[in-house]
């Protein structure tokens, strides 16, 4: 018989066809006793096992004293004991031949190093015998489409449909409240699994089964951390092969406090910088809380994806229309004015009162005639600049039978995606209208971003589409280079060898070869104290520019290495660094961070002396293609300068993506030793990007 990989194991947990419930009692409102209380009441087709020596039966079934007393080995083990029994609870399990368990029990990781210590030794039990552990600290989980109950959530106490929807969550007790949330919009959940500690099975392993079912067609997780970057990657790509869209909440979305870092770069590399920049990169939607998560889920599981971006909207309030665009504005759609013809055909229907351009405002007329609010969707759906409507109504509670009916007609009569916003709409409006296949939100905003989420998944879409979107990992490369900081000769060689174009540099170790230098260059130069103790040399005044003499550059080198020996006495000067002057209309910053989650992350940014201050940077995981790049820029507040302001020259745009995409490639080659580089300045003239100055730190030791 064939091995069963991780995967399958997982899989058959989800979906078991026979389940232990290790520490059963009878007392079924009780913890040990709510999943085999579930279980029976939702009509569970598989066999149960309870486990507990303390009983012959429970609720009409054999308990048996112990695992290995079970008839067979269960698919599935619910272990329900307390936290010092875990452990010889799974090793009976593992003898037995059982492959997995789901562990509710706390006391472990949460609690401190000796819970931690335990929590390990959960890992090396379900390794040592090829099991899979969901928990311990969890809720368990839920199968709707095979009523597997896995869990004593009070979710799982109500109605629990089945639907397209799988929800994991690392967080029991909020995952739990958006459960609930989501079953109060009719949005069936699938699955509901919580990882809880993550001890062995992971958030992504366990969402990457739900996402194999062919009944689901939207995944969405609550995060709390990620250990594994790689899986989480890979769990988008799987995502977007099966083409169901990934919504996830990540809590923690400040720091208090950037890492300890010796560059810019990787004083600005904050965790949830970091995980925002890989969300975008591999197309994750993200959602700022769980009614944004639930918004975007509720469209995608119930919309077509829209053919762009503009928005159409119709309403029966102009405030209303106002507040919808300036918000769709905000997100990075259009609003478009129709076409002439579609203009006409609205100014046709519309009372005179009335707007017939976008948005549209029928008025309250459409209750007196009904068609008009039909036929202002239709031919404002129907324009080709538009790709995605919302219809914006209020209240009508006498006509609600006939709004039903008409938005159910605008259904049937066209393929362009929409929304309805109903605020203060009659109760079971919502349930009524997804009967319809209509999505309803109650609030216009919220109808504006679901809207906006159809549109960025569509280009996620596309793009993923395109079979050169992303790189793989080149093979890596070796730096023969020790620990510490890289000599600044060595680094712009190194840079230049990547594709990166440095402004030359020599080493001086006296005032004569600094002369020397700046005659060989036959330019202005500058004068750069070099030392591995002294990173930032501007903040030692360790920096003299636009030398253009022999007497002044003799007069520079000395004052540099008497000042640097002044203010840090304990660092080792090897000179002073000559370089030819350079000249940029446009300074930005490149650099690298190896972060511990995601590997090397490659940052641009607007750079300078306020780089810090204002933040005007982007991540990016390595490699990346050019277009990535272009991306990139694109989310940079001050992308405009690229192109040119007030008569100064714009980038060579395809020359810095470029430069960009080659130095992630090299990045990716030699993650495992280099911890963090700066560029910056990267200077931006006529003849492309230039790069002036760089720390380059290696570290092989994590």
């Amino acid at each position: 018989m064939k091995a069963l990989s991780r995967h399958d194991i997982l899989a058959r947990m989800l979906r078991p066809g026979s389940i232990a419930i290790v520490g059963a009692s009878s007392q079924l409102s009780k913890v040990n006793g709510r999943p085999l209380k579930h279980l029976l009441e939702k009509g569970y087709p598989g066999r149960i096992y309870p486990v507990n020596p303390k009983y012959q039966e429970i609720a009409g079934l054999t308990c048996y004293p112990s695992v290995d007393a079970l008839p067979e080995a269960p698919d599935l083990a619910v272990v329900v004991v307390p936290a010092q029994e875990v452990a010889t609870s799974l090793i009976a399990l593992g003898k037995k031949g059982a492959r997995a368990a789901v562990v509710f029990s706390s006391g472990f990781g949460e609690t401190g190093e000796h819970g931690l210590a335990n929590e390990h030794m959960l890992r090396d039990i379900a390794r040592e015998y090829g099991m899979v552990v969901c928990g311990p600290n969890c809720l368990g989980f839920i199968n709707a489409f095979e009523q597997v109950y896995a869990t004593f959530s009070q979710y799982a106490d109500g109605d629990v449909d089945s639907g397209p929807v799988g929800f994991v969550t690392q967080s029991g007790a909020f995952g739990t409240a958006i459960a609930a949330l989501a079953r109060d919009r009719g949005l069936g959940l699938g699955y509901f699994v919580n990882t809880g500690n993550e001890a062995d099975a992971t958030f992504c392993e366990l969402m990457h089964v739900v996402v194999e079912d062919p009944r689901i067609s939207v995944v969405a997780g609550y995060l709390e951390g990620i250990r594994d970057g790689e899986s989480l990657i890979n769990l988008a790509r799987r995502c977007h092969a099966l083409g169901k869209p990934l919504v996830l909440v990540k809590v923690g979305r400040t720091t208090s406090g950037a890492r300890a870092a010796s560059s810019h770069t990787g004083a600005l590399a904050v965790e949830d910088a970091l995980f925002d920049s890989v969300a975008r990169q591999y197309g994750i939607l993200r959602a700022g809380n769980e009614e944004q998560l639930l918004d975007m889920v509720q469209a995608l599981s119930g919309c077509a994806l829209p053919a762009g971006n503009g928005l159409g909207i119709v309403t029966q309030s102009g405030g209303a229309g106002v507040m919808m665009t300036d918000r769709a504005e905000e997100l990075g759609m259009t609003v478009p004015a129709p076409q002439a013809e579609t203009s006409v055909a609205l100014a046709a229907v519309m009372p005179a009162f009335g707007s017939s351009g976008n948005p549209v405002d029928v008025t309250g007329q459409f209750v007196a005639e009904p068609q008009l609010l039909r036929d202002a969707v239709l031919l404002l759906l129907a324009d080709a600049r538009v790709h995605v409507g919302i219809i914006w109504i209020q209240l009508m509670h006498a006509h609600a039978d006939m709004l039903v009916d008409l938005l159910a007609e605008i259904r049937a009569r066209t393929d362009t995606p929409f929304l309805i916003c109903w605020v203060a709409a009659p109760s079971g409006m919502a349930r009524r209208l997804r009967e319809k296949g209509v999505v309803m939100f109650g609030a216009g905003e919220r109808a504006v971003e679901a809207a906006a989420a159809l549109s960025r998944y569509a280009v996620i879409r596309e793009a993923w589409a395109c079979p050169e979107h992303e790189m793989r990992d080149p093979p890596p490369a070796h730096l023969a280079l020790k620990d510490g900081p890289v000599p600044t000769v060595e680094a712009v060689a190194l840079l230049s060898r990547a594709g990166v174009t440095m402004a030359p540099v020599v080493l001086a170790k006296n005032a004569g070869q600094a002369v020397q230098a700046w005659r060989q260059f036959s330019a202005p130069v500058a004068l750069k104290i070099e030392s591995p103790d002294i990173l930032h040399k501007t903040d030692i005044s360790g920096v003299v520019l636009n030398l253009n003499d022999a007497a002044d550059i003799q007069s520079a080198f000395d004052s540099l290495m008497d000042r640097s020996h002044a203010r840090v006495p304990e660092a080792k000067l090897l000179g002073v660094i000559v370089q030819p002057m350079q000249a940029g209309d446009i300074e930005l910053v490149v650099g690298i961070k190896r972060d511990n989650v995601f590997g090397a992350m490659v940052m641009v940014g607007y750079g300078g002396i306020f780089l810090e201050t204002l933040r005007d940077v982007v991540f990016r995981r390595a490699p990346f293609t050019e277009r990535e790049a272009r991306s990139m820029l694109a989310e940079m507040r001050m992308r405009p300068i690229l192109d040119g302001v007030r008569g100064r020259p714009g980038a060579d745009i395809d020359k810095l993506c470029s430069l960009l995409s080659r130095l992630s490639y090299w990045a990716a080659s030699v993650a495992s030793q280099l911890a963090e580089l700066d560029l910056n300045p990267l200077l931006i003239d006529s003849d492309g990007p230039v790069g002036v100055d760089s720390i380059m730190i290696i570290r092989t030791k994590t």
